[in-house]
């Protein structure tokens, strides 16, 4: 087991470079400042450094022994184009820009790991240490696997964690196969006529088209997919129109869909594109369906499930880890690279009292940085063991 005592001789810098990462959050492939901290404490730390990876990603490779074994662990480090409300001294500084869901946390964590491997050597193996920038909607797994990253850098098993508001600081929760929902984005472009607002019959109110799809949408879920296969659809912005006497000639629905099998997302698709033209042709109007998966569903492989309940199991004791959490309607591009390696994904408890990812109010629980730092060195230690033979 990784030494926790010796983790929290460094709780203090590692939550100083947290905070300072938290405080200047950088949206997606545009995390220049964060990589240049990453690349820069990885070099500090003798690890070898590559940059440019998918764009603004780093990947540090640490080797020890002649083990032919490669693990990837794997960190997020965009945030959210979204205002914070906190108001403690290392709240962002960057208007429109905040992290509301724990990647300076998850990038800190990784660095501390990568921190004590290099100084223990406690492993047979190499270890990548994977910083991925963009995973909030904008492909960054993608990109960094179309760049090379699993043939410049050969994993034979990746793995990932991720902070959970909710759950008590000093547990874990995972769950073997699909653990997190596939996911879309999508826009609805709707075209009609403008008009004055006191004379709407000279006008195809796009208004009001917006306004019956909307309501149309929702019989997908409920009247389309079959009660079993889950699925999730939420209509989150409607704009139309810039003034208060003038019908517009153009309105706008976008949004997200969720579900646990692309087979599910297909379908979701199909009779979205249905409903959007069929309602807009019934009052004369005609649409326009944008509809882009991102994230495929998030599946566990049963052996690494299994391997990362042992290490969490070993930091925290067996009562504190969920070996069968929660499946989540929310989605992961981490999901991409289990597609190409074999792996999983776990939770780690950012505190019960926490606000949820997503939300203004949200900060990362500093207490959770040892616990996650000796469980991503403990799953090292334990899948690459000093002495093993390949």
């Amino acid at each position: 087991m990784a030494d926790i005592d010796r983790i929290k001789t460094y709780h203090d810098e590692l939550t100083a470079i947290r905070r300072d990462i938290h405080a200047h959050p950088e949206i997606g492939f545009e995390e220049h400042r964060t990589s240049d901290i990453v690349a820069a404490k990885l070099a500090e730390w003798g690890i070898e450094v590559h940059r440019n990876i998918g764009g603004t990603g780093v990947v540090g490779v640490l080797r020890r022994g002649n083990g032919q074994t490669a693990v990837g662990l794997r960190a997020d480090m965009d945030c959210l184009p979204m205002e914070e409300v906190n108001d403690f001294a290392h709240r962002s500084t960057i208007p429109g820009r905040m992290h509301a869901c724990g990647h300076d946390g998850h990038t800190t964590m990784l660095l501390g790991a990568a921190r004590y491997l290099a100084e223990s050597g406690d492993f047979n193996g190499t270890v990548n240490f994977i910083f991925q920038p963009a995973e909030e909607g904008l492909g960054g797994a993608e990109a960094m696997i179309k760049d090379g990253l699993f043939q410049k850098f050969p994993c034979s098993f990746v793995y990932g964690m991720h902070n959970r508001p909710g759950l008590e600081v000093g547990k874990f929760a995972i769950r073997p196969g699909t653990m997190m929902a596939g996911g879309a984005f999508f826009d609805i472009a709707i075209n009609g006529r403008g008009a004055h607002g006191a004379r709407p019959e000279g006008s195809i109110d796009p208004v009001v088209v917006a306004a019956q799809m909307h309501t149309a949408l929702q019989t997908i879920v409920s009247r389309n997919v079959a009660p079993m296969q889950t699925a999730v659809l939420s209509v989150t912005r409607i704009e139309g129109g810039d003034a208060f006497n003038v019908i517009p000639q153009t309105a706008f629905l976008r949004g997200t869909a969720r579900t646990m099998l692309r087979s599910t997302m297909d379908l979701v698709e199909g009779n979205m594109k249905r409903i959007a033209n069929g309602t807009a042709a019934a009052f004369g109007a005609t649409a326009e369906v944008d509809f882009r998966f991102l994230f495929a569903p998030l599946v566990n492989d049963g052996a690494e499930t299994a391997a990362w309940v042992g290490a969490a199991e070993t930091v925290a004791g067996a009562a504190n880890v969920d070996p069968m959490g929660p499946q989540v309607m929310a989605s992961e591009d981490f999901s991409f690279m289990l597609e190409a390696a074999p792996g999983a994904f776990i939770n780690i408890g950012n505190g019960e009292n926490s606000a949820p990812v997503h939300n203004q109010s949200y900060d990362f629980n500093d207490a959770a940085i040892p616990l996650g730092v000796a469980a991503w060195a403990t799953l090292v230690e334990q899948k690459l063991p000093r002495g093993a033979v390949d």
